[in-house]
């Protein structure tokens, strides 16, 4: 049982960053990334996330992913929630996400993407310095940086430490979410990194 609820640690830190627009919307300072295989209840997860949170939906291809979709859409509008999806544009348009999120390996991606969806969020993975340029580079809305801090996902690299984030961070005009080791033990050395906001998986189910 945790002695400490992570979410809530994470919502409060969260809640310092100065609040950025883009597209007239302002981005959240808090980030959820849906992944089956270390959250089982992402729509649980949901319930307790902030007004003004955000939700990135992952399905990798899950055969009920528009339903799933379709839930955590009800949810985002019932508590003010922003719903992005990961690496599906199809998906997004089916469950009205408001933006869609690209891995890094997807970046060039953006341009088009922007195209299609120029009122849209596109945020932008990115796992070191010429990827945070590459991106930065484009009209996307936000990089989500990781791992700044040892991580569980599986395709997780070298963690950037804070340092390695802070000079990502000042490379680029665009906001940067950290991602990856996002606890509520580590996120107290990140309040004064430049960031936009946090990013979490696990931490915060």
């Amino acid at each position: 049982m945790k002695t400490v609820d992570e979410l809530e640690v994470l919502s409060r830190t969260a809640a310092t960053f100065p609040p950025r627009t883009s597209r007239g919307i302002v981005l959240p300072s808090l980030l959820f990334f849906t992944d089956p295989a270390r959250v089982a209840d992402p729509e649980a997860v949901a319930e307790r996330l902030p007004r003004g949170a955000g939700v990135v939906f992952r399905a990798f291809g899950a055969a009920d992913a528009v339903a799933q979709g379709n839930r955590l859409r009800a949810i985002a509008d019932a508590r003010g929630l922003i719903l992005l999806v990961g690496a599906d544009e199809a998906l997004a348009d089916a469950v009205g996400a408001d933006g869609v999120h690209l891995p890094e390996r997807s970046t060039d991606l953006a341009p088009a993407l922007r195209t299609r969806r120029p009122q849209g969020l596109i945020t932008v993975a990115a796992h070191d310095l010429k990827a945070v340029r590459t991106a930065g580079a484009l009209d996307v809305d936000a990089l989500v940086v990781s791992p700044v801090f040892a991580s569980n996902s599986p395709s997780a690299g070298a963690p950037l430490g804070v340092e390695g984030l802070i000079t990502l961070v000042a490379a680029t005009d665009k906001p940067i979410y950290a991602l990856g080791g996002i606890r509520a033990r580590t996120v107290e050395a990140l309040k004064n990194s430049g960031i936009v906001g946090l990013a979490a998986v696990e931490a915060l189910a």
